[in-house]
């Protein structure tokens, strides 16, 4: 199986602060987007590597080992500018992994590619464990049953040509990529995620992830 890894880094992701995007800002001795990179690219299964950016971080990127795409307006758009730059490749399957997620691990990239061995799509994610609360004006309504209640995570893994043909199809925003994905009937099963494979979304994310990158070393 030849398998592709799309990494998605157009976004302007604000509340992290900083003078640039997330994906450019360091993280220990390297940007963000390099840890990224460096998890697929030193991966035994994963032959080519797709980058989608914002046309204005174009230049950021030089590495002539990586494909680079545009992103568009949506997450959406740019999954699809990817795939689309993907398919002269002919990959059998591809993961779509966000940018921010500079500590995925070897062992749950491995289990989504594992997955995908039977099924169209499999996607990591950890079962919600904390009470969960409807609120209303500052005050809790209600409560809501976590049973069968999971937190997303990527690499996302899908059949290549069933993904991308999903999102030609799609006309509504979705999500995440599992989300369209469903909408075109395509089976997608639950991963082990990990609580070290955090999304870098708020400043204080920073410190998390250089605590855990610490780890690997």
């Amino acid at each position: 199986m030849r398998i592709a890894a799309l990494i998605v880094a157009a976004g302007r992701g604000t509340r992290a602060g900083g003078r640039v995007p997330k994906q450019w800002q360091m993280l220990l001795d390297r940007r963000v987007i390099d840890w990224t990179l460096s998890a697929f690219k030193t991966h035994p299964q994963i032959s080519q590597i797709c980058a989608v950016l914002h046309p204005d971080d174009e230049d950021l990127l030089d590495d002539p080992t990586v494909l680079v795409a545009h992103g568009g307006a949506t997450r959406d758009q740019s999954v699809l500018a990817g795939l689309k730059a993907l398919a002269s490749q002919a990959p059998d399957a591809v993961l779509i992994h966000d940018a921010a997620r500079a500590t995925i691990s070897a062992d749950i990239i491995d289990g989504v590619i594992e997955a995908l061995h039977h099924n169209m799509g499999a996607a990591p994610a950890i079962p919600v464990t904390d009470a969960l609360w409807i609120g209303r004006e500052g005050k809790v309504v209600g409560t809501q049953d976590r049973t069968h209640l999971f937190r997303a995570q990527t690499p996302q893994g899908f059949w290549f040509k069933e993904i991308l043909d999903a999102h030609l199809t799609n006309t509504h925003p979705a999500a995440d990529d599992v989300e369209v994905a469903r909408r075109a009937q395509m089976n997608v099963v639950i991963t082990p995620g990990a609580d070290t494979n955090i999304k870098i979304t708020t400043p204080e994310d920073f410190e998390r992830a250089e605590q855990i990158l610490r780890t690997r070393k």
